[in-house]
């Protein structure tokens, strides 16, 4: 990993990963858990003529990596699978986030059981589909499309924080 400090104009020192990482760990858009009442995750994906296409998104943070849930057949599917390449933000109590990455459809039904698991934690009540490969449940966002719903894992490749108070900071991440 390496690190660039974007704040060292102002004699701050850069911030550490760690942190960071950790602050985004068990974030849920149920109502009242932070944000104003909530979390609101946003992704950025690449339309087909390189246009950036943004929309709020319920996203999970675990075991290194984003993991987004769309249907296959919606704008942000469609961009996810044509073009990998994406970006995450969000704003918690000390940081305002953006982790870039590659999106991968996930197929293994182990990983979309644990998703499931991590996904019921924070107050989704889904479940794996009959073939293990997909998600359903009794509603979603509107904006994921029909059931079922797929899994996608978001490698980051390169992330930036700003400390959102005293002392202040500003750090840039690429990852191996």
């Amino acid at each position: 990993m390496r690190t660039k400090n974007l704040a060292q104009l102002y004699d701050l020192a850069p911030l550490d990963w760690a942190p960071v990482a950790a602050s985004l760990d068990g974030l849920t858009q149920a109502p009242g858990t932070g944000g104003p009442d909530r979390h609101s995750h946003w992704l950025t994906t690449l339309d087909a003529d390189g246009s950036p296409h943004v929309t709020g998104i319920g996203a999970i943070w675990f075991d290194g990596a984003y993991w987004v849930v769309s249907g296959r057949s919606v704008r942000k599917g469609r961009n996810l699978e044509r073009d990998p390449r994406c970006s995450i933000a969000v704003a918690t109590g000390d940081y305002d986030t953006v982790v870039d990455g590659r999106a991968e459809l996930v197929t293994d039904p182990a990983a979309v059981a644990r998703v499931a698991t991590v996904l019921q934690d924070g107050g989704w009540p889904c479940e794996p589909d009959d073939s293990g490969t997909a998600l359903t449940a009794p509603y979603s966002a509107p904006s994921a499309g029909p059931a079922p719903w797929h899994v996608y894992r978001v490698t980051p490749t390169r992330a930036t924080a700003l400390l959102v108070h005293d002392p202040g900071g500003a750090t840039s991440w690429s990852f191996d």
